[in-house]
């Protein structure tokens, strides 16, 4: 089938590469080329870069609903249309051109987390399952039919760059199985239970600031969210450091939350309002992140200490 294919970041990237493998890919569409890290200058997306290494015209315009761009997608005549993690909300006008609709794909189990930030949110709640939804798209947040959903476990380490590693190849594996079905006219659409419906903000900067007072597996989650944006973060001797690896520990502490109450050799360990947290990594001011023996190799840290939230 004739598609345009609609996506942005790294997750993706295995869904554009599964789809050109079975079917014509006339073009992609993704955001503009962004700023990036501290020399400011922009750079293309993943799915651009993608794109071009696979020979497929690139479309990343900044409106959508000039005119313009409908136009442009008319030309394009798909049957259908596929889209992961665009970033963008389609009105009617452009859910209208494909003849068989848009194919979403969403990383989670709708309609669990409707929203921008399923992964993260997932991690943050300690859920012991995630999974992947293929879904017609509509004009309301994904909302649309389901065509395939599928189950994954979360492994109790896992963090938001790995998780979205795995839901992207699964991802992509089932967007190839429901265009199939699509073509062959047998998809089967089944309603969101409006009953079962939750929400996901956006994920955003300050949701990575550490809350010592918490417990320690709601801090381990929130480590496990903000890995590798935004890192949870948190107050030391006066800056701002990071730690992107924790893990908790069942030994409590008679210590104020955020004490360092004791430094081996491959972590320390930091009470907080329940319980201890092993910190395995950390990133002192201006450092790179590196495993907790190698920063003592070079760097103390003393019991006692404390570690600060961030106003």
């Amino acid at each position: 089938m004739r598609t345009v294919f609609f996506g942005t970041p790294g997750i993706a990237v295995p869904s554009l590469r599964a789809v050109a493998a079975a079917h014509t890919v006339t073009a992609v569409v993704c955001q503009p080329d962004r700023p990036k890290g501290r020399s400011g200058q922009p750079a293309p997306p993943p799915v651009k870069v993608a794109a071009q290494e696979l020979g497929i015209p690139v479309y990343q315009p900044e409106k959508l609903n000039d005119g313009v761009f409908e136009a442009w997608l008319r030309d394009q005549a798909p049957e259908v249309c596929t889209i992961t993690a665009y970033g963008r909300l389609l009105k009617q006008p452009l859910l209208d051109i494909p003849p068989r609709g848009y194919l979403n794909v969403h990383p989670s189990l709708l309609p669990r987390y409707r929203g921008p930030s399923p992964i993260q949110t997932a991690l943050l709640n300690g859920d012991p399952e995630t999974g992947v939804s293929i879904m017609r798209l509509n004009l309301e947040m994904d909302a649309g039919d389901l065509i395939l959903q599928e189950r994954t476990p979360i492994e109790p380490d896992e963090n938001s760059e790995t998780l979205s590693v795995r839901l992207g190849a699964l991802g992509a594996t089932l967007l190839v199985r429901a265009l199939t079905q699509v073509e062959e006219g047998t998809a089967h659409w089944t309603p969101q239970d409006p009953a079962q419906v939750t929400h996901c903000a956006l994920f955003q900067k300050e949701d990575g600031r550490i809350r010592w007072a918490q417990p320690a597996q709601t801090i381990h989650n929130l480590v496990r969210a903000a890995n590798p944006w935004p890192m949870a973060h948190c107050g030391f001797r006066g800056e701002v450091c990071r730690i992107p690896r924790t893990a908790v520990l069942a030994e409590t502490a008679n210590a104020a939350p955020g004490t360092v109450t004791a430094v081996e050799k491959n972590r320390f360990c930091v009470a907080t309002g329940n319980g201890q947290l092993a910190v395995l990594e950390f990133q002192a001011p201006g450092k790179k992140a590196m495993p907790v023996d190698a920063f003592l190799r070079g760097a103390r840290i003393e019991a006692g200490e404390r570690f600060e939230d961030l106003a």
